[in-house]
């Protein structure tokens, strides 16, 4: 039955016993008949401060279960919500603001500006619990993106504010699945999966921060069947002790997701090993839904580092540097063609699509096909470092720093050489106790059977905290200009330089 997104919490409040669970973080926990309510206040609240159906609300909330209620209150409203990390800088909030222009804006900073705004501890005291009725939103989210540059765009998905509750969303979501959410609702994957994961009249719990070994425990005492990961995730759980991981009754865990970011092979061949392949999942596209891969891990271990073939609703080509497709196994741009046509999935506030003018769209990215069609990513164009004629690719080299046992996070960048062009940069975060310049010494020795010499990284930087997000992501244009000013204004940062230094090859 088709319903609207607003009528979700009400559906299943009267069709679940009334202490049913829809939503928990750590001790605090809803039903769905509290969560109906309190969504019901909101939206009142909200409607009070000039909400209307077609408006877009912005939400800069943790993940909590105000967050939902927020959403699920903003579809009630006939409007889009907007989710954006509630810990942005003024100026970048300021950007997103600027393009959305939305009607409301809840939680955030509170140098955001913002001109009409609710504080992240809003409670909407006063306001009736009673059904509400509006008209259905067009657009049941819009999504932010700050691409490798860093300009900011809004992502209007033209998907309408409804949901048909007996069939499932696909990616292996169930009706009533219990599906743990370790990552920050800012993120599209979050967002997307743990509400529909709602829709279906499961359970989502919630993490207001990830953790390795929480992670775990909340598989097994909340029975979680459903989780999605990004790499860094998982390379953290793996790195728990082995009596720590092996503590812990996973057998109710029947998918594990991971995309948003490169996935290291080994550390996904480690994964099928510890779990089984027809557990671990993994799938490849864009907020923009132009397209997407997807690829379990019994498919994997035949077609090891490819990210799937492409699903029936798009087609994919690979366009090489003349504007004409390549040949299975050569390396070019990949562009996307959804069946309904161009930007029948989505479109931009505040940029413009890369589409060529027969509609095919790329999202920057580049890969290969193999004879069978199943895809290989290489990295976003911007992000390739050049040294010395030579097209180097930072998830490479960030996939074998990372098996180092010293290496808990890694990014790596292009920074100036007169030499080559540019140099291979590696900003890593270590776990306690490592010692920065033996771990730079050694990476030579480490890398020996992994990397090709010219691939080496040639400078290491030692940063406190991880330089990607909690969603695994990283900047990596920002990272690089960033430090390529501090060389040029002759600015000090913590570089450990390798000994010996790596020569090109």
């Amino acid at each position: 039955m088709l319903i609207p997104l607003a009528d979700i919490p009400r559906w299943y409040a009267e069709r679940k016993p009334r202490d049913t669970i829809a939503v928990s973080h750590g001790d605090d926990a809803i039903t769905w008949d509290q969560l109906e309510r309190n969504a019901n206040r909101r939206a009142r609240a909200f409607a009070e401060r000039g909400v209307k159906p077609g408006d877009f609300v912005a939400i800069g909330l943790p993940n909590s279960n105000a967050f939902y209620e927020t959403t699920f209150a903003v579809w009630k409203c006939g409007a889009t919500p907007t989710s954006l990390s509630w810990r942005l800088p003024r100026g970048e909030a300021a950007a997103v603001l600027e393009i959305l222009r939305p009607a409301l804006v809840v939680g955030g900073e509170a140098d955001w500006n913002a001109p009409n705004r609710l504080p992240p501890d809003f409670s909407p005291q006063g306001f009736s619990d009673a059904p509400l009725a509006n008209p259905v939103a067009r657009y049941w989210k819009a999504m932010t993106s700050g691409g490798s540059t860093g300009r900011p765009k809004v992502i209007l998905d033209h998907g309408p504010a409804v949901i048909e509750t007996t069939a499932s969303p696909g990616l292996e979501i169930q009706t009533g699945t219990s599906l743990l959410n370790p990552g920050p609702l800012y993120h599209n994957a979050p967002f997307i999966l743990s509400h529909f994961a709602l829709f279906t009249g499961g359970r989502v719990t919630g993490m207001v921060k990830f953790d390795a070994e929480e992670t775990l425990r909340l598989i097994e005492k909340n029975g979680v069947q459903w989780v999605n990961f990004v790499p860094t995730m998982m390379h953290r759980i793996w790195a728990l002790p082995e009596q720590v991981r092996s503590a812990y009754d996973l057998s109710s865990l029947k998918t594990v997701f991971h995309m948003a970011a490169p996935m290291p092979p080994w550390l996904k061949e480690k994964w099928i090993e510890w779990l089984g392949p027809e557990r671990i999942w993994e799938l490849y596209g864009g907020t923009e839904r132009q397209g997407a891969c997807i690829i379990n891990g019994v498919e994997w271990m035949a077609h090891k580092g490819s990210v799937g073939k492409i699903g029936e609703t798009a087609r994919l080509r690979i366009i090489g540097e003349d504007g004409n497709d390549v040949a299975p196994g050569e390396t070019g741009e990949i562009y996307f063609l959804p069946n309904e046509g161009a930007g029948s999935t989505y479109h931009y506030l505040g940029a413009e699509p890369k589409r060529r003018p027969d509609g095919w769209e790329s999202l920057g990215d580049i890969g290969r096909l193999d004879a069978e069609g199943y895809l290989y990513l290489g990295d976003r164009l911007a992000d390739m470092v050049l040294r010395g004629g030579a097209n180097i690719y930072p998830a490479e080299i960030e996939a074998a720093v990372t098996e180092h046992p010293d290496v808990r996070s890694c990014v790596v960048v292009g920074l100036p050489d007169p030499e080559f062009g540019q140099r291979v940069h590696a900003i890593l975060e270590l776990n306690a106790g490592a010692q920065p310049q033996a771990v730079a010494d050694g990476m030579a020795a480490f890398l020996a059977d992994r990397l090709s010499r010219y691939k080496h990284p040639e400078s290491f930087e030692v940063v406190a905290a991880s330089p990607r997000d909690d969603s695994g992501k990283v900047r990596r244009t920002l990272l690089r200009d960033e430090r390529a000013s501090w060389l040029k204004e002759g600015r000090a940062f913590r570089i450990v330089p390798s000994r010996p230094q790596a020569k090109a090859g």
